[in-house]
């Protein structure tokens, strides 16, 4: 079990809490499931016999409750489930990705930090300048979340795709701690 970001005290009054969300991973989900069968449905039809002689509306109200349990399913099944969050403040960053324990860098132990894309995924990288300054936050079940061999060294990601509010809210708020030419702080 993961630890959540209200059991963790912020490091500083003016934190700002990125954390996943499986009620926005849902309706992302319903939607692309939506749009898809808006955009099939009708080759479908002209390539079957016609239909079945439903409505338009009924046949989209089929549709709607099968992405409801699937968008539901996913969101909330194990990966769907895993929770990840950042916090932003004075004191640091703090990071659990994943259902990993809460680690805590202050921002003179940080190295480099990049949000970037890859695919349809949206990554947080955070590159300690030396792992033995990273500091754990609470717990010591799950560990610290994953590490990642970059072009910057070891640096410890986190999948943000399902973070809220966006990964370019955590932008803006990681500019305001990080030196200008670091790629996140743009």
């Amino acid at each position: 079990m993961s630890i959540a970001p209200e059991q963790v005290e912020a490091p500083a009054r003016d934190a700002v809490l990125f954390k996943s969300s499986p009620v926005r991973t849902f309706v992302a989900l319903f939607v692309l499931l939506m749009v898809s069968f808006a955009l099939v449905a009708p080759i479908a039809a002209l390539l079957g016999d016609g239909g079945a002689g439903n409505p338009w509306w009924q046949t989209a109200l089929q549709a709607a409750v099968i992405a409801a349990l699937a968008a539901g399913a996913y969101s909330y099944s194990t990966r769907g489930s895993l929770k990840t969050w950042v916090r932003i403040s004075s004191g640091g960053l703090e990071l659990a990705a994943q259902d990993s324990d809460p680690i805590l860098l202050d921002w003179a132990d940080i190295k480099h930090v990049t949000v970037r894309r890859e695919g349809f995924k949206n990554l947080l990288e955070v590159t300690p300048i030396d792992l033995d300054r990273v500091h754990p936050v609470q717990g010591e079940e799950a560990g610290p979340p994953a590490l990642a061999e970059t072009p910057d060294g070891q640096s410890y990601t986190a999948d943000l795709s399902e973070v809220w509010p966006s990964p370019r809210r955590l932008r803006r708020e990681l500019a305001k701690y990080l030196p200008p030419d670091d790629p996140a702080a743009g």
